[in-house]
């Protein structure tokens, strides 16, 4: 007699992650077919059973998602069910009680929390959980893609999230045993500090969802790491030996020891830190007898991953250290790649002077890869501003997207930093209204505790980008709208620089590379610094601003050191302007100075070097500024270094009626200035010129009348009297006539030089 099939009451999907806007809401995102095989509707509570049960509300997949058979589910809940990416779970419709009693406890053991457990209830109202979970009081406030707003406003509510952070706890315990989900009749008692669950495995640590501004580095790192921690058989099966290291680099801050946590949660891999000084000892051999025993602990915990944090501090170079850290050097590279088998054991290195380790640790067998954690672009730090504010009650008006494209040069530790600050900044603002004397604080006071945008703008002047520190980095204030004229010379720049940073994908579909640099001359106060400025801010790009003074030294070797770490860090922080001024000092014509140093040659072979050398310049644009460019190398004004020579020419007619619109746009003028019949007559004057101008007649009003209220045209004559244009007749045709003949080059390959007459009245 055949079985009588019964119908199927459980799935088994994939697992796959989750995005970050979904992380700490309990969410299962499942495809439609699962919802139809459950029965179930969007909303509905489903159990997720791994190594261990926990459940979720169901919700519905994003539209790329739509046709697959899998379930995104973020970093707590994949360890509340005890699985990892790439599993497949188990998943049920639940059964579930409402709950009568919950205790919670901060799942960090040095956290402690003080209030009434009643203030958490709100925000965890309609919360799916079992005892031994942990979860994120990171609740949802304005709705989330894909989800139905009954289904959304029947789950979580509408309510402000709780405090300042994104706060974990543990469900110690849950009355009754099973599923249960809180409602508003739930007694919730909150202990101050962490306790162990009498249910279920200890409280989850970091995962991938609390790393942000990564993008494909979190799948190689899974690909070098999670891979062989969790099948070996695989690598069995294809004879080969799977990774064993994997080496980070890149600037501090940006995530490489949270990365290696992150991986050791996400695998349930032992997981031991080797901390760089701490590892060396006092005495003969204590320090290789310490690294022994990391590694044999990791061996007798297998899987495990061993971290080494600042490997560089213990291993140097061999040929510029002493003896003791040439044993250490020689131990860890024997315990890396030596007679014994390391077993299921992988080790990850993280550094920001790759340079400085030994040569020798760089190789397949030791560390098998090296991932560069690099300066995240504006798409990263929305990313990881995401996450240092997913749990803050953000006030009406804040911009995260305008926030991540501001701050420039930040790596993730500086946003958290920055998060930190505005919290702190609207703390400070309602601290007036709060009685430090009570033992709790009321409900209208906390409701009042909200970030707002000033808040941010405030934390931007106390928080510096670290990626930068050490060359001076600006975040440009000026746009293509506070540039009056030059017109022509504005479009060279739009096209050359700003239109390959924001779409190379257009360069790359024809083939062509983008401008390594610009040279802009002319007349000195012409605006060449200004538009520099501009082009950086419309790029959205990190400027670095320089000057000759800045890289020269009187060391022998140091100046050319400075151009190349120069050059160095803008590469980490891409897209990036460097913008030279006065570039003629740092960069004269070679073969002409006296003296046994040539500092000025050896650092024009340096910057030649740097802007078309073996290493490709991907993403920086070198902008130099001078008003004698005839004194610049010859090598330097070819393309492939400053393919593009813009003359900035003293304004015209319109471009100075713009000017001084600019100029006069805070100024109180009276009704009979004519800015245009000022332009008429201020024939030559540049753009610094018009600025005093301006200035002159703002002070004489003044000295008129010190209540004086407006500036009128008699300011303005008088003004004039006294202001002559700094650019001559004589000044201007040569360099007209220099813009004309720059790049013809006589037969002996020299470039034709010029000699600029002086301005009128200054003497030869």
């Amino acid at each position: 007699m055949a079985e009588v099939q019964t119908p199927t009451d459980t799935v088994r999907l994939q697992v796959a992650g989750a995005q970050k806007p979904d992380f700490g809401k309990s969410i299962a995102r499942l495809s439609q077919e699962a919802f139809a095989e459950l029965g179930i509707g969007p909303g509905a509570i489903v159990s997720l059973t791994g190594k261990r049960t926990t459940a979720a509300v169901a919700v519905p997949p994003y539209p790329a998602d739509v046709g697959l058979s899998i379930i995104r589910l973020d970093g707590l809940l994949r360890a509340n069910a005890g699985i990892g990416m790439g599993d497949t779970v188990e998943v049920a419709q639940a059964e579930v009680s409402p709950a009568q009693s919950v205790v919670l406890a901060p799942a960090q053991p040095e956290m402690r929390l003080n209030g009434p457990g009643g203030a958490l209830l709100r925000p965890l109202i309609g919360r799916p959980m079992t005892a031994g979970d942990t979860i994120s009081t990171a609740v949802p406030v304005d709705g989330m893609p894909g989800v139905p707003p009954e289904v959304f406003q029947r789950v979580f509510g509408r309510q402000k999230p709780f405090g300042l952070q994104e706060i974990r706890l543990v469900v110690v315990s849950a009355h009754p045993r099973g599923i249960v989900q809180i409602t508003d009749q739930t007694d919730v008692t909150l202990l101050p500090e962490y306790q162990e669950p009498t249910d279920g495995e200890p409280p989850v640590g970091i995962t991938y969802d609390d790393v942000g501004g990564l993008g494909d580095t979190v799948d190689q790192v899974r690909e070098m790491i999670e891979l062989p921690l969790k099948h070996p058989e695989l690598f069995s099966r294809l004879g080969i030996d799977p990774p064993k290291g994997v080496l980070l680099y890149g600037p501090p801050g940006t995530g490489k020891t949270l990365l290696a946590r992150a991986v050791a949660n996400e695998t349930n891999a032992h997981f031991s830190v080797i901390n760089g000084p701490e590892i060396m000892g006092r005495y003969y051999g204590e320090s290789e007898e310490r690294l022994r025993s990391v590694f044999e602990e990791a061996s007798q915990n297998a899987p495990a991953i061993i971290f080494i944090d600042e490997l560089d501090s213990i291993a140097p170079a061999r040929d510029e250290t002493g003896e003791a850290e040439r044993r250490v050097v020689a131990q860890l590279l024997t315990l890396l790649d030596g007679l014994e088998a390391r077993g299921n054991v992988v080790v990850i290195g993280a550094t920001n002077r790759p340079d400085a380790i030994d040569e020798a640790l760089r190789r397949p067998g030791r560390f098998d890869r090296e991932i560069v954690i690099g300066v995240p672009d504006t798409a990263g730090r929305r990313e990881i501003i995401g996450i240092h504010t997913r749990g803050m009650p953000l006030a009406e008006g804040v911009d995260l997207e305008e926030l991540a494209r501001t701050t420039y040069g930040f790596v993730g530790a500086d946003l958290g930093a920055l998060a930190r600050e505005a919290a702190i900044s609207a703390l400070r603002r309602i601290l007036p209204d709060i009685d430090l004397d009570e033992d709790e604080i009321p409900a209208d006071v906390l409701d009042e505790l909200v970030v707002r945008d000033g808040d941010f703008r405030d934390a931007l002047r106390r928080v510096q980008p670290s990626a930068l520190r050490e060359i001076q980095i600006q975040v440009p204030n000026v746009g293509w709208a506070d540039i009056g004229g030059l017109e022509e010379t504005k479009s060279q720049l739009q096209e050359g620089i700003e239109l390959p940073l924001k779409h190379p994908e257009a360069f790359e579909r024809l083939g062509i590379r983008q401008a390594r640099g610009f040279l802009l001359f002319g007349p000195p106060g012409n605006g060449k610094t200004l538009l520099a400025k501009a082009v950086a801010r419309e790029a959205e790009a990190n400027f670095v601003a320089t000057k000759s003074s800045d890289l020269l030294s009187k060391w022998v070797g140091e100046s050319e050191k400075q151009v190349s770490k120069l050059f160095k860090r803008a590469r980490q922080v891409s897209p990036t302007v460097i913008f030279i001024d006065e570039i003629d000092a740092l960069a004269p014509a070679r073969g002409g100075q006296f003296g046994d140093s040539n500092v000025t040659e050896r650092v024009v072979n340096t910057l030649l070097a740097e802007m078309d050398g073996l290493e490709e310049l991907q993403g920086v644009v070198v902008i130099g500024a001078t008003n004698r460019p005839t004194l610049l190398d010859p090598a330097l004004l070819r393309p492939g270094r400053f393919d593009e020579l813009v003359y900035v020419p003293v304004p015209d007619t319109e471009g100075r009626r713009t000017i001084l619109g600019i100029q006069t746009k805070d100024m109180p003028l009276a009704d009979d200035v004519d800015l245009d019949a000022i332009a008429g007559r201020t024939e030559r004057f540049s753009g610094a010129d018009l600025e005093n101008l301006v200035r002159k007649a703002g002070l004489l009003a003044l000295r008129q009348n010190l209540d004086s209220e407006t500036v009128s045209a008699a300011h303005f004559e008088s003004a004039l009297a006294d202001t002559r244009p700094s650019v001559t007749p004589e000044v201007e045709r040569e360099y007209e006539r220099m813009r004309k003949q720059l790049k013809q080059e006589d037969p002996r390959g020299r470039t034709i030089g010029f000699q600029i007459a002086p301005p009128e009245g200054d003497g030869a």
